[in-house]
């Protein structure tokens, strides 16, 4: 037990309790009294600080020295054998003849009940640049603006206030360092946005940090002429993140035929027909057939 060595009672107080009894005399139930603890307890300590010295004052552990019943180690084995072929606790317990209590405790010892444990955790891959000012992240988060304490706190429900507006956290990372600077804008256009870069240019220089480029999104402050010309008077190469693509549409038409899982293959046409009397001038509409073909 990791206690304090001056608390009550401690390896300190064990000791003096021990001295007083035997070297002054001190009867027992009167030690106890004095430093509040029961005849047994002083006993103890003062028999064991006779018998080992400093050494026998320090806390036991409370397990015992014998355990017959305890699992053997090709037991534990077979089950940490069985454990990594991802079988169940069940399933172990099962073909082992072992209880599924003591199968749940030698996984939960060897650290195997969960099933996410049987795999090692996938190193994640960092990429760094190989010196600070190299890349600067850039971004934008939008949060609500807070003018009251809110109905939560307050319980008063009455005096909400809605619409209070938003701002804009524009926040600079930089790649190696990791080092971030961020403000508060009112708004997320461009001149906001140059006028952050131009922030986060000069906090990075005063760290000796020289930006040489910038990331950012597709956003239109980002993608703006004014953002791209004050890049330019800086020195600063601009780069995008690249945009994600919409996944295509599928539109059957006659040529599309897709195979069906019973080897069969349905094919979609379409025959025109005249509109009906509340379409356009003009307007001709279709209907559609399946047909299987084997």
């Amino acid at each position: 037990m990791d206690i304090h060595k001056n608390a009550r009672l401690t390896p300190v107080l064990r000791e003096e309790l021990a001295n007083k009894v035997l070297l002054g005399g001190l009867a027992l139930n009167s030690a106890a009294a004095e430093f509040k603890v029961s005849a047994k307890t002083a006993a103890k300590w003062t028999r064991r600080y006779q018998q080992q010295g400093r050494a026998g004052l320090s806390d036991r552990s409370s397990r015992p020295l014998c355990s017959p019943r305890r699992c053997s180690f090709d037991q534990v084995r077979r089950v940490e054998v069985l454990r990594r072929q991802r079988w169940t606790g069940l399933r172990i317990a099962l073909t082992t003849g072992l209880s599924r209590a003591t199968v749940s405790r030698i996984l939960r010892r060897l650290q195997l009940s969960r099933i996410r444990d049987l795999e090692p955790a996938v190193p994640i891959v960092r990429y760094e640049h190989a010196a600070p000012g190299d890349l600067l992240h850039l971004d934008i988060k939008k949060i609500g603006r807070f003018q009251a304490v809110g109905c939560r706190i307050t319980g008063n429900r009455r005096g909400r206030i809605h619409r209070a507006g938003w701002e804009y956290v524009h926040v600079a990372i930089d790649d190696h360092s990791r080092i971030a600077f961020s403000q508060i804008l009112p708004n997320q256009k461009a001149p906001s946005a140059a006028a952050f870069l131009q922030a986060a240019v000069a906090y990075y220089a005063r760290l000796g940090i020289f930006i040489s480029r910038v990331l950012t999104d597709n956003g239109p402050c980002y993608r703006s002429g004014h953002f791209r010309r004050l890049c330019q008077q800086r020195g600063i190469r601009q780069r995008f993140t690249r945009p994600t693509p919409r996944a295509p549409t599928a539109k059957p038409n006659a040529s599309s035929r897709p195979p069906c899982g019973s080897g069969l293959t349905l094919v979609l046409t379409t025959t025109p027909r005249p509109a009906l009397s509340n379409s356009p001038p003009g307007s001709i509409s279709t209907t559609g057939t399946v047909r299987m073909l084997v």
